[in-house]
């Protein structure tokens, strides 16, 4: 996967992500995602719009409610990955089972507007424009399938339970 960084600070929470306004109000996700961010920068999905991009933050990314919507909303507006230090537990849980992979690696080199390659069968995150590469926490077999797949929803369609054979 390639594609341009968009970077967020750390403890960004999931009112942050998507606003708890429009928790009941908006149900198709595509018209969820035109909201991501927007609390933050308002102009967020216009911006992200025309290239291939990853959201990166700090420590503690998706703290705060435990809505699916929050990873919704990223994974409808078209972001590849999101890549922090650390994640909140149940965002963690909740953005798999969407089939939106989450990345744990260092994110202190990574910048705004780089443009960066995430190779998960060799389990790096690169920029060969900015001369970086880093190793990230490899996925297991069970989130392999489920971003495979693209989600758990489809998993269990797919194999009749939750069992990876």
């Amino acid at each position: 996967m390639k594609g341009i960084v968009y970077k967020f600070g750390d403890d960004v929470n999931t009112d942050l992500i998507i606003s708890g306004r429009y928790k009941f109000s908006i149900t198709d996700p595509n018209e969820l995602a035109k909201h991501v961010f927007e609390d933050i920068e308002p102009d967020f999905y216009k911006r992200i719009q025309g290239s291939p991009f990853f959201i990166v933050a700090g420590k503690n990314f998706g703290c705060g409610s435990s809505r699916e919507q929050a990873p919704l909303s990223i994974k409808y507006a078209g972001a590849q990955a999101v890549l922090a230090e650390s994640f909140a537990r149940i965002f963690y849980r909740n953005a798999f089972n969407l089939g939106l992979p989450l990345i744990e690696c260092a994110t202190d080199i990574i910048k705004d507007g780089d443009e960066i390659e995430v190779d998960l069968k060799k389990g790096e995150v690169s920029s060969s424009i900015k001369g970086y590469s880093l190793s990230i926490k490899p996925f297991n077999k069970f989130q392999k399938a489920l971003i495979e797949e693209g989600g758990i929803v489809n998993f269990y369609k797919k194999y009749e339970g939750l069992k990876i054979t």
